[in-house]
């Protein structure tokens, strides 16, 4: 079974390949070039106009190969949970991203209705999760397997809330967001694997094939952003699966890339407004929020953080896997 969950990330891929040429051509002749806020660094105005929504050369593979091999052949109905996520999640993205185009003719999702989605989003995907599959586990490395009852649905929801938030938050650079999101949903997809979650293991893999396959188009110098149509998509699929898994607590170590970037976010705004409130003027602690952004102000290269990012993540996704190994069966 993993060999044929392996053989859909191949499958994935080469999806993402054959019509990622065909999406950006779809995205061009509609327009969709990216605005670059001012407040950013100056070095990505040279990205203006690049086409975003991009998210839809790995969200339709995706869905495709989730229906054929997961739906039909595997009958885990259980996996409608993820591909509506995936749906759902992409589609506001999408209609977010409108807000974010070179003359924007059409307007997105303003914040408050955003929030106001995503919550109640998170919250059904918490309700589904207790009430529909029984999911209301937290395993805890050296202790064990602990049964939360109805708080569950409250710890899912914040939790598919925070993640999806703190992925978008880390979609900034070139193959950040695609690269740390795959290494993250990899890793939760080999704790699936000891799980012997076939269906799970699936659609993670399946996930992770067609990101990687985005990634040939997004790779520096992007041809295509994923914008918030892929990037809030990659934060519900990885929460998800977390969740289903049981090991949602160990989010913050493979995902570490991506706390770290939402971290950096809350705690620059937080410190100018605390400091303007004392002092009457606001002090910020990194040069610039988010974090990726911090260490391209510092010098580094876009590549060089993208990669060094890429490491951190793979080294959070290697000791998650290997706590998720220490909970007593």
């Amino acid at each position: 079974m993993t060999t044929f969950s392996l053989g859909t990330a191949g499958i994935a891929f080469a999806m993402a390949l054959i019509i990622g040429p065909f999406i950006i051509r779809w995205l061009e002749r509609r327009s969709t070039g990216k605005a670059i806020s001012d407040e950013g660094p100056s070095s990505h105005q040279v990205k203006a106009g690049t086409p975003t929504m991009g998210g839809l050369i790995f969200l339709i593979p995706i869905v495709v190969l989730t229906i054929g091999a997961n739906l039909v052949e595997g009958d885990r109905w259980s996996i409608l949970l993820p591909l509506v996520g995936v749906v759902a999640l992409g589609a506001m993205g999408y209609v977010d991203d409108l807000g974010t185009l070179i003359g924007r003719v059409q307007s997105g999702l303003t914040w408050k209705l955003k929030f106001a989605l995503l919550t109640a989003f998170s919250v059904a995907v918490g309700l589904v999760l207790y009430f529909a599959l029984d999911v209301q586990s937290l395993n805890v490395p050296w202790a064990g397997q602990f049964s939360l009852g109805p708080a569950y649905i409250v710890i899912a929801a914040v939790t598919v809330f925070a993640t999806v938030i703190s992925v978008a938050i880390s979609d900034g650079l070139d193959t950040l967001c695609g690269g740390t999101g795959a290494i993250a949903i990899a890793s939760f997809g080999v704790i699936a694997v000891g799980q012997e979650q076939d269906f799970l293991v699936r659609f993670a893999f399946t996930t992770v094939g067609a990101v990687l396959g985005f990634l040939w188009f997004n790779a520096h110098p992007a041809r295509v952003f994923m914008g918030d149509t892929g990037a809030m998509a990659i934060g519900g699929t990885l929460a998800t699966i977390a969740l289903m898994t049981g090991h949602w607590l160990l989010l913050p170590v493979i995902g570490i890339v991506f706390v770290l970037e939402a971290s950096s976010d809350i705690i620059q705004v937080g410190w100018f407004k605390w400091t303007r409130r004392r002092t009457g003027e606001g002090r910020r602690i990194f040069r610039m929020a988010p974090l990726h952004n911090h260490f391209e102000m510092g010098g580094w290269s876009e590549p060089q953080i993208v990669t060094r990012f890429w490491l951190v993540a793979i080294a959070g996704g290697i000791l998650g896997v290997a706590l998720a190994l220490q909970v007593p069966k």
